[in-house]
């Protein structure tokens, strides 16, 4: 899964996602929601063979990309404590 930047503004940001895996697009998109700051987000799809699905942002305040990484932060750690959790009831 690849992330390519199409649009940044002082509020807003759209990410185009190659080879999308929804296992992990679904729990971003729903972290997203969640975050106080952030007052918009969308998923575009498109054509599934013509188009790239497109991740739109907005904040309230502070910069869109702060809110995508501390989306993904918090996603990596659920993650990681899940991964810990089941290799301890090996």
């Amino acid at each position: 899964m690849e992330l390519h930047l199409l649009e940044k503004d002082k509020d807003s940001i759209s990410v185009q996602i190659h080879n999308p895996n929804m296992t992990i697009v679904q729990p971003l998109l729903s972290e997203l929601l969640e975050d106080e700051g952030v007052t918009e987000v969308r998923f575009k799809t498109g054509h599934p063979e013509l188009d790239f699905p497109v991740l739109f942002v907005r904040v309230e305040s502070g910069k869109p990309q702060t809110a995508l990484k501390r989306a993904a932060k918090t996603l990596s750690n659920e993650f990681k404590a899940a991964r810990e959790l089941l290799e301890k009831s090996k």
